[in-house]
């Protein structure tokens, strides 16, 4: 027996002042049990203030899922001391195992968290052999502890975007750092105050790093990052302003579909696709279908062109060249008669200094579509949150960049 007890004493870890009493083997229950005692006579430091003080007594036993053995589930047994403190009476000697609070030693939070990582609440559950609540509160721990370690500091590029939460328009803001990649702040809602929140945990001091912030053109948003934000250049997002040309040729095609219909004439049907495409994007086996439509004199190839036409845009090196180009687009647009492409072009035209300052950073909200991806992704997986609380710890999660493991917390005399 007293090479069992050394053969768990040197798997789980345990050292002085700790040994291994007893160990238990019930193999129909596939289960073993692993008593932990502390050597008698020690003095114990006290967790709040670090002074040195005699045992008071034991809390009543405790029990902590370990890390299975032979496909044994494992729990640790003990009884942890309570030290005499001179200035802050009987405090509870914190486990060297498991942190406060857990029914899991830090080795099997590990094992759970990366678990958590590839798979799914209910996965984690059936893999792990532990219930859904306990997982949960792993979960919810290590995004404590990760958010705790997060260094305090404003990204120098921001992007701002916002995720359905549930429908009915029910939204979720998120902050995210572009050159990191990570989810920095996740609040209700899509509103000004909701963006206010984030920014209101900085000085004006902290406030002067952020050199510029990509965001679609939603009226809160900006006027949220101006007030706090009056050094830093909004970037609206070339992908918001290419998927409302988009949009616009889309609309035409409806309109002009309405109306061939009418006529018996199903020239556009099942074609929405192709006039979505970019042009090197449309498939092989469509493309001569595709030039056939485009020489038709159709409203819709006219709105396709205008969508084309101002790619070019993007790629200019200079804002003043970029403007001159727009320009002339803008021309062509507002004087196409068709009144979609009008609108976007003006809509464009109204907002356009916070375009032209893509040309000064080159950001984007690609990394915050990214994310999205991702936690649409964590949220099918679950299908769907109802907790709005649960919704953001998730992100966090996967998306934070967090530092979410436990750490040993040895105890020393």
């Amino acid at each position: 027996m007293g090479d069992v007890k050394e053969l768990y004493a040197a798997l789980l870890g345990i050292k002085h002042p700790w040994h291994v009493d007893k160990v238990e083997l019930d193999l129909p229950k596939n289960r073993v049990d692993i008593w932990v005692l502390e050597i008698k006579g020690l003095q114990w430091k006290c967790p709040v203030c670090g002074k040195s003080g005699s045992l008071y007594d034991h809390s009543e036993e405790r029990v902590w899922r370990h890390l299975d053995t032979c496909q044994c589930q494992t729990f640790i047994h003990a009884r942890m001391p309570r030290v005499n403190c001179p200035i802050h009476g009987p405090q509870q000697v914190p486990s060297p195992w498991a942190e406060g609070g857990s029914r899991y030693t830090l080795s099997f939070e590990r094992r759970m968290i990366d678990t958590l990582k590839e798979c799914d609440i209910t996965g984690t559950c059936r893999l792990l052999n532990a219930g859904w609540k306990g997982i949960w509160g792993a979960l919810e721990r290590a995004v404590k502890r990760g958010l705790k370690r997060k260094e305090r500091r404003i990204p120098a590029y921001l992007s701002i975007d916002e995720k359905s939460f549930a429908k009915r328009h029910k939204y979720e803001t998120l902050v995210c750092d572009l050159k990191g990649g990570t989810v920095e702040f996740v609040v209700d809602d899509r509103s000004q105050e909701s963006l206010e929140a984030y920014y209101d945990q900085f000085d004006e001091k902290e406030c002067r790093v952020v050199k510029a912030v990509a965001m679609d053109m939603w009226d809160p948003y900006v006027a949220a990052t101006r007030q706090y934000l009056p050094k830093a250049d909004i970037v609206f997002d070339r992908f918001h302003v290419v998927r409302q040309v988009t949009e616009a040729v889309d609309k035409v095609r409806r309109q002009e579909h309405k109306l061939l219909k009418e006529q018996n004439d199903e020239t556009l049907k099942n074609t929405r696709y192709l006039w979505l495409a970019n042009e090197e994007n449309i498939p092989e086996w469509r493309r001569q279908e595709f030039a056939e439509l485009r020489q038709i004199n159709l409203k819709t190839s006219r709105a396709w062109a205008l969508k084309e036409s101002l790619r070019p845009f993007w790629e200019y090196k200079y804002a003043k060249w970029a403007e001159s180009f727009f320009d002339r687009w803008y021309y062509w647009a507002t004087h196409s008669r068709l009144q979609p492409m009008v609108k976007v072009a003006k809509t464009i035209k109204s907002h356009l200094p916070n375009v032209l300052t893509f040309f000064k950073h080159r950001i984007t909200n690609a990394v915050a579509e990214g994310l999205n991806s991702k936690i649409q992704m964590v949220k099918l997986m679950a299908c769907g949150f109802r907790n709005r609380d649960h919704y953001k710890t998730a992100i966090y999660f996967h998306c934070g960049g967090l530092d979410l493991y436990p750490q040993p917390t040895p105890y020393s005399l």
